[in-house]
């Protein structure tokens, strides 16, 4: 129980202070044990940083699995809004998705090479289910590929604003962007869609 309890008092703290802000000491004392406790479940920081990072990108994973099969109902533009506007919520509720975000666009540098493996596992993921996502859409009058990877930097460019700019801006940003993008990417006859 106390390797669960060590991890998520590890990923408040890294989403809260980065990978160099953060300190075994706070997050065992988080935890009500002492710092020399961690080393019994983790060999280091490192160890615990990059433990707590796999399942966070696995469980965003299966997050978005469930997401776009769930959404079949929902017309294609609906779905894709609805994905990124929800973040704004799963960023302020939750500690794993600011990890996330964190990690992915401010991995701490000695542990670049190994993180960005991971995070482009993750997106090269995303890019499949969105690919799916995309197949047989009639309203695409874009090559779909190129539909799918213009979803993929309009996500980036959103997400971005949620870590510097906050929910305003990010609304702000997702409406007028997704606005654009989406009219883009459609047909005339297939607007609606």
């Amino acid at each position: 129980m106390t390797s669960d309890q060590i991890k998520e008092a590890a990923i408040r703290n890294f989403a809260a202070h980065g990978y160099d802000g953060a300190s075994l000491a706070a997050i065992a004392n988080e935890v009500g044990i002492k710092k020399q406790s961690i080393y019994t479940h983790f060999k280091s920081k490192d160890e615990l940083f990059l433990t707590v990072m796999t399942e966070v990108l696995e469980n965003e994973i299966e997050y978005i699995k469930n997401y776009f099969v769930f959404s079949n109902s929902d017309s294609l533009k609906e779905a894709l809004y609805h994905y990124l506007s929800e973040y704004i919520t799963r960023y302020e509720k939750d500690d794993k998705t600011k990890f996330m975000l964190r990690i992915s666009f401010l991995p701490p540098v000695h542990l670049y090479d190994e993180v960005m493996k991971k995070v482009y596992t993750y997106l090269d993921t995303f890019e499949e289910l969105l690919t799916t996502t995309f197949k047989d859409q009639k309203a695409i009058s874009i090559n779909q590929s190129d539909a799918v990877i213009a979803y993929m930097g309009l996500v980036d460019a959103v997400l971005v604003e949620i870590l510097y700019g906050g929910a305003e801006r990010f609304k702000k940003r997702l409406d007028g962007c997704f606005s654009v993008y989406w009219n883009g990417i459609i047909s005339q006859k297939g607007s609606t869609s």
